[in-house]
C-alpha cells in the first residue's frame, strides 16, 4: 500500500480535527494529485535545461533522459502543452540498471538527489497535498452545473487546480488546513474578513487616490490579510472589510465593489506575495499608461484601473485597490479570467478556441507592435462574453510584470511616461518572451489543453491577425516558456529562467 509522504500524513492529521468528513475524500484524491503534480514535473525534466540531465532521448516508448551520474530516467513521450494528468509513474534506473518505479513526484526529486532539490521536493510534497485537499473541498455538481456564476468571484473560486503547468500548483507552505479551508478561494468561503490597520498618514507612501472610506482622522487605513496579521506582523487588527478571494487568493473581491490586493508574504507557486514600495510607487503612473494604451487596440481591450495604493514603506504592509474587470461588462455579459473559463469549460460552440485566440493574439501582437509585452498568462487575461458565450473583447489587470520598449514606443509617436526601469527593455527577445510565454504557451495553451488542440486554434487563428515581424517569429520559431522548475532549483538566481517548446505550428519533422 502507498505510503503517504509527510506533508500528506500531516495534513491528514489536521483535517481529522478540524474537519473530519473531508478525510476519505482527502485520502481518495491523493492518486490524482500525486499523478497531477509528476506531470507537470514530467514536463519540466522533459524540456527545461536543467544541467543535471546531459542528454535527451526520444523513443518509441517514451522518453529518456540521460543524468550526469550515469543513471536514467524513463517516462511517457511528453505533450508540453497536455492540461490532463496524463504521467502515472517513471522509472529512475541506476548506473548499474537497477530500477525503481515513481508515482510520487517528491519522492523522485528527492532520490534524484540534485542541488536544492531537499526543498523542492518539499514543495513538490505540499503542492500534492494541498492540491488533494483542493479536489476533496469540491461539492458535487447541483442541479444546474452549467448555470453561470451571478458575480466575479464565482468564477475565480472554479479554478480548483491551479496553475496548468508549475509543479508547485498549489504548494502553500505556511498555511494550516484550517487557514485554506478559510482563505483559498477553491474551498469557497463565505467570506474573509480583512483586517483594518491605522497607520498615521505621515508614515505612509500613496499613489493615486486613496479612498476616503479608508481614511480615518490624519490616519491611513491599510486592509490587512488574516494570515498576514496573524503570521508576519503578528498583531491583531480590528475586522473590518468581508470580501471574497480570487484566485491569487491575496486579492479580494468586496461585495459591489472594487478588488483589494493584499501583502500575503509566503511562497505560493514561484513567489512571495507581497507588495514591494516600488510597485506601490508605480501603480499610478503604470494604471494611466495602460489606460491610455488600450485606447490603441479599436476596443479589443481594456485594462483595469488602479484607483489607490498605500505601503507603509514596507513589501508586508501594503494594499492596492483596483476596479472590478467587470465593470468593463455590457449588459448580459460576463468578464471572465481565462484560467476561470478552461477550468469550467469552454463554450460548446463550434470554432471557440480558434475565435478566441484570433482576438487575442490580434491584440497582444497589436500592443507589441506598439512597444507594450503583455504578461497575459490565464491569471491576468479576461475575456468578456457575450450572453450566449461569444468572445467580444478582453480585459487585463494587473500591469506590474509588463514589458515596455521605448523604441518601440517612439517608433509609432507614442509618449514614454515615467515607468519603472526593471519594466523597460528593448530587447525583442526579452519581449517576444514574455508575450508569447503568457499568452500562448500560457493562456492558449491552457484552454485547449494540448498540443494538436493549441495547434488547431493557431492554424485558424494566425490567418486572421494581421502581419508582423513579431507574427512572423511566433509562427516559426520555438515557444518561449519561463523554466519554472529550473527556477525553483536556482534558488541564489535572481529573474526569469526560461527554455522553448515545439512550436505546434512547425512540423516535428521541420
Amino acid at each position: 500500500m502507498h505510503r503517504p509522504p509527510a506533508a500528506a500524513a500531516e495534513l491528514a492529521a489536521e483535517l481529522a480535527t478540524v474537519r473530519p468528513a473531508l478525510g476519505p475524500r482527502f485520502a481518495a484524491a491523493l492518486p490524482g494529485a500525486r499523478a497531477a503534480v509528476l506531470t507537470r514535473l514530467w514536463r519540466a525534466l522533459a524540456h527545461e535545461p536543467l544541467p543535471w540531465i546531459t542528454r535527451r532521448e526520444p523513443g518509441r516508448e517514451g522518453l529518456t533522459l540521460h543524468l550526469a551520474d550515469g543513471r536514467r530516467l524513463h517516462g511517457p513521450r511528453p505533450d508540453p502543452y497536455a492540461t490532463d494528468a496524463y504521467v502515472g509513474a517513471v522509472r529512475l534506473d541506476g548506473a548499474a540498471g537497477a530500477g525503481r518505479v515513481h508515482d510520487d513526484p517528491a519522492r523522485l526529486m528527492t532520490d534524484l538527489a540534485v542541488p536544492h532539490g531537499e526543498g523542492f521536493a518539499a514543495e513538490l510534497d505540499h503542492s500534492t497535498a494541498s492540491l488533494a485537499l483542493s479536489r476533496a473541498g469540491q461539492e458535487p455538481a447541483g442541479d444546474h452545473p452549467d448555470e453561470w456564476p451571478a458575480h466575479d468571484w464565482e468564477w475565480e473560486q472554479r479554478v480548483v487546480d491551479g496553475h496548468p503547468y508549475h509543479p508547485n500548483c498549489r504548494s502553500r507552505p505556511g498555511f494550516s488546513v484550517a487557514e485554506q479551508l478559510a482563505y483559498a478561494p477553491e474551498h469557497r468561503p463565505p467570506a474573509v474578513r480583512l483586517g483594518l490597520l491605522p497607520v498615521p498618514a505621515g508614515e505612509c507612501l500613496v499613489s493615486g487616490v486613496w479612498p476616503s472610506a479608508l481614511r480615518d482622522a490624519g490616519r491611513l487605513v491599510i486592509p490587512v490579510h488574516p494570515w498576514q496579521a496573524r503570521h508576519v506582523l503578528k498583531r491583531s487588527c480590528e475586522e473590518g472589510l468581508a470580501a471574497h478571494p480570487l484566485m491569487s487568493l491575496r486579492t479580494l473581491a468586496l461585495p459591489g465593489g472594487p478588488h483589494v490586493k493584499t501583502a500575503v508574504s509566503a511562497r505560493l507557486t514561484s513567489s512571495v506575495r507581497d507588495i514591494s514600495v516600488g510597485s506601490v510607487t508605480s501603480s499610478a503612473a503604470l494604471s494611466a499608461f495602460g489606460e491610455a494604451l488600450a485606447d490603441h487596440t479599436d476596443g479589443l481591450l481594456r485594462t483595469t484601473r488602479t484607483l489607490g495604493a498605500v505601503t507603509a514603506r514596507s513589501p508586508d504592509l501594503a494594499a492596492v485597490v483596483r476596479e472590478s474587470p467587470a465593470v468593463h461588462a455590457g449588459p448580459g455579459e460576463h468578464v471572465v479570467p481565462v484560467a476561470a473559463l478552461a477550468a469550467t469549460g469552454l463554450p460548446a460552440s463550434a470554432g471557440w478556441p480558434a475565435r478566441f485566440a484570433r482576438l487575442a493574439l490580434t491584440a497582444g501582437l497589436r500592443l507589441l507592435e506598439l512597444g507594450v509585452a503583455l504578461e497575459a498568462h490565464g491569471q491576468n487575461l479576461l475575456v468578456v462574453l457575450s450572453a450566449s458565450g461569444d468572445p467580444l473583447r478582453l480585459v487585463y489587470r494587473d500591469l506590474a510584470d509588463i514589458r515596455v520598449s521605448p523604441a518601440r514606443l517612439a517608433r509609432h509617436g507614442l509618449p514614454r511616461p515615467r515607468l519603472p526601469e526593471r519594466i523597460l527593455t528593448d530587447d525583442v527577445r526579452a519581449l517576444r518572451r514574455k508575450l508569447f510565454g503568457s499568452l500562448v504557451a500560457g493562456a492558449l495553451a491552457g484552454l485547449t489543453g494540448s498540443r494538436e488542440g493549441l495547434r488547431a486554434a493557431l492554424e485558424a487563428a494566425v490567418r486572421e491577425v494581421p502581419g508582423t515581424a513579431d507574427l512572423t517569429a511566433l509562427c516559426e520559431e520555438p515557444l518561449p516558456v519561463k523554466a519554472l522548475t529550473l527556477m525553483r532549483l536556482s534558488p541564489g538566481g535572481a529573474g526569469d529562467r526560461w527554455t522553448e517548446l515545439p512550436n505546434p505550428l512547425v512540423s516535428e519533422a521541420g
